[in-house]
């Protein structure tokens, strides 16, 4: 039975657009952002699928594991500012003006709060809240091509959605504000020598190793697995409390300055931008 009875979702592919839904036999499912032309960069719509995809997984009885992966050769890079928004704080179509910043708080609470194991295939690059989603993951394997940074510095914008609870939990503050103020690039090799992800595996070697380890859970304990995992993550439930509101609040702001206005015209215009730090 459902944990939440009046949960209306499932996981099923017709509920989602933007992601590909494959459920196995042995209760392990693969959920691929699927907008690989684009990099899997996150529209508003496809937002709205992954704020539901942890509760979904949660409220299904036949999930044990979820493993997360990106279409093509990239992971995610981060919200589609090719539509005109920032989806790194998503419109949402007849919802009041707050709903997207609600909605970007469920997106880390939700997959916080998951009791279901879920392991990250990186694949290629995650930026912005692109590798937000990927650090969300209980374990996380890089192809050796991965890449990952928090480049909402880049287009003049606090790293508001979740770069700022999870980085300095996992890599120690000081990396965590170097890394988040400059929006300099990590290779897969220094973010497991960081701790950012658990493994670096060959590219062609990505999907089997996250599947391997996905078996190996969905055949195991899963109740004193669930267990296992929900302690810890109250840990950066605890920090997600504390710095999250703040943080949502400054990339609002700050995606309000003269900055922030030229970094979308400097990417639409294909150049270098002129920021004046007003």
């Amino acid at each position: 039975m459902p944990r939440n009875a009046f949960y209306e979702h499932t996981l099923d592919q017709k509920n989602y657009s933007s992601i590909l839904i494959d459920k196995r036999p042995n209760g392990v499912v693969v959920a691929t952002l699927n907008r690989p032309e684009r990099l899997n960069a996150v529209t508003p719509s496809m937002h709205h699928e992954i704020v539901s995809l942890a509760q979904d997984i949660d409220e299904d009885p036949d999930v044990k594991v979820l493993v997360l992966t990106g279409a093509g050769r990239g992971f995610c890079a981060g919200g589609d500012a090719s539509e005109g928004t920032s989806t790194d704080l998503p419109a949402s179509r007849g919802r009041s003006a707050g709903a997207p910043w609600r909605e970007g708080r469920r997106l880390i609470d939700d997959f916080i709060d998951c009791e279901t194991p879920i392991i990250t295939a990186l694949n290629g690059v995650a930026t912005g809240m692109g590798s937000t989603i990927a650090l969300l993951g209980d374990v996380i394997i890089a192809a050796r091509s991965a890449r990952i940074a928090d480049t909402h510095v880049r287009l003049a914008m606090g790293a508001g959605d979740g770069g700022q609870v999870l980085w300095p939990l996992m890599m120690g503050i000081n990396r965590a504000k170097y890394y988040l103020m400059t929006g300099e690039f990590i290779s897969a090799e220094q973010a497991a020598e960081m701790g950012l992800v658990n493994m670096v595996v060959d590219d062609d070697k990505l999907m089997g190793t996250a599947l391997e380890l996905a078996d190996r859970l969905a055949s195991g304990p899963t109740l004193a697995i669930a267990a296992s995992k929900l302690g810890v993550n109250k840990l950066i439930k605890f920090m997600s409390n504390l710095v999250l509101p703040l943080t949502i609040a400054l990339e609002a702001a700050t995606l309000q300055s003269e900055d922030a206005a030229e970094a979308f015209l400097a990417f639409q215009q294909k150049r270098k931008p002129k920021f004046s730090g007003k």
